[in-house]
């Protein structure tokens, strides 16, 4: 059987239809329901120990009622609770990161304290019973620990309530349907319509088929499918070198061999970033002269600065486009690299974690909320994984001060590196990918 890995296609829709846009934004709104509905009744603590398997979910919510007040067919229906319960296993997920923080900022709680919480964290039956004030079977590794267990349920119940987070969305411009709830006719993918044994057609711009759940996102007057497909993991015997890679925001990656790839991103990135600056500044200014205006009685003009100012399709357009271009920009020069070094291993470092007690400057905030590191390391990992190329992430500790050539402390200026022990001088991210490799090899 051939390795294989999923990914994401698209397929886009002819321009559809009043009606049938009215049709699958109906779906999309209910779909939204019946999400939010799962949050409201099975996200709280009395409900954490029947998530798993998410039947039982689906059992209760086949006999609610919801479905035939909505007049949802079961293809969405039961996709939409599927959604929401994976929805809030992920919140519950994040809870228990945050909680676990806090055990370890306590400086109030003993090591034993520490290793009784964070096991019980570990065993979902066991923290769902502690919550909900009912009897468990002491954890094996907890046994004999010299510990308060009233003392630390107490606190693992207080941390939950102040970390835990309902789900709720208000996401009306999606929707999922399974495989048994579309066929396709004519180029036209037919999804289930509310009448029985009726379907709507959608025309697609392309003649591909397929046979699995498909997201479908609503457009103005069409529609996008996204669709998981599985693509076979390819081998190359001639990739055979090792690659210790410095990913950067001025030049996406540099090499310690001196190559550089994905030059010039921030120029790239920068100018959209200070664009979008000015558009929401201005935004905000009319913003408030709408506000002002509705509070003063003057409707008219209130309704002026709605219509004229505060839409928002032009200025989702353009940053649309400026992204997908800046994604396929990232793309060509990820290819380009292992075309060119032909690769068996990449080491890079792994991210790091920003510093939540410094106070960044606004400018530097907005570069952060717009960088493209994360996407540029979930590409780079599905490229290594379908290539086959191992990639390796090692901590950056060391990699970005010391200097590459005599290991002295060296000085930072712009984007310049230079050592005051040996007078080394280069770039920062030729440096630091030159300690990442001595660091990984030696």
């Amino acid at each position: 059987m051939k390795d294989t890995v999923t990914k994401t296609v698209w397929q886009h829709s002819e321009s559809l239809p009043q009606d049938t846009m009215e049709f699958l934004k109906g779906i999309a709104k209910d779909y939204c329901k019946v999400r939010n509905y799962v949050y409201g009744k099975y996200s709280g603590v009395k409900s954490l120990g029947r998530l798993t398997p998410v039947y039982s979910v689906l059992n209760e919510m086949r006999h609610c009622g919801l479905r035939e007040q909505l007049n949802l067919p079961s293809v969405y229906y039961e996709l939409a609770i599927a959604d929401a319960v994976t929805d809030i296993k992920c919140s519950w997920e994040i809870t228990k990161n945050k909680i676990n923080e806090k055990i370890t900022a306590n400086e109030g709680l003993s090591t034993e304290d520490r290793l009784y919480l964070r096991t019980v964290l570990k065993m979902g039956n066991i923290y769902a019973s502690i919550l909900n004030y009912q009897e468990y079977e002491m954890p094996r590794k907890a046994v004999g620990l010299d510990i308060d267990t009233n003392r630390l349920n107490n606190l693992l119940r207080r941390l939950t309530r102040r970390t835990l987070a309902i789900p709720e969305t208000e996401g009306e411009d999606w929707f999922k349907v399974s495989p048994n709830g579309y066929s396709y006719r004519d180029g036209a993918i037919c999804v289930v319509s509310r009448t029985p044994r009726k379907r709507v057609s959608i025309p697609l711009k392309d003649g591909r088929i397929f046979d699995r759940q498909i997201r479908v996102g609503i457009r103005k007057d069409s529609v996008i499918l996204a669709i998981p497909v599985e693509t076979e993991i390819k081998k190359h015997w001639d990739y055979t070198n090792s690659l210790y890679v410095y990913i950067g925001d001025r030049d996406m990656f540099t090499l310690s061999n001196g190559n550089i790839y994905g030059e010039g991103l921030g120029e790239l990135i920068n100018p959209e970033t200070e664009r979008l600056a000015g558009k929401n500044r201005e935004r905000r200014r009319m913003y408030e002269a709408y506000k002002q205006c509705a509070k003063d009685g003057d409707l008219q003009k209130a309704g002026n600065i709605e219509t004229n100012n505060l839409g928002k399709l032009k200025y989702d357009k353009q940053k649309k486009k400026e992204k997908s271009r800046t994604e396929t920009f990232i793309n060509s020069e990820i290819n380009r690299m292992l075309k060119t070094e032909k690769p068996a291993r990449i080491v890079i470092t792994r991210p790091v974690v920003k510093n939540r007690t410094k106070i960044y400057s606004k400018t530097a905030n907005r570069k952060a909320a717009r960088s493209f590191r994360g996407f540029i390391r979930g590409r780079l990992a599905y490229k290594c994984r379908v290539n086959s190329i191992e990639l390796v992430e090692i901590n950056s500790k060391g990699t970005g001060n010391k200097c590459s050539a005599c290991g002295g402390d060296g000085i930072r200026q712009g984007k310049e590196f230079l050592c005051g022990r040996c007078g080394m001088q280069t770039t920062i991210a030729l440096n630091s990918a030159k300690n990442i490799e001595h660091k990984y090899v030696g």
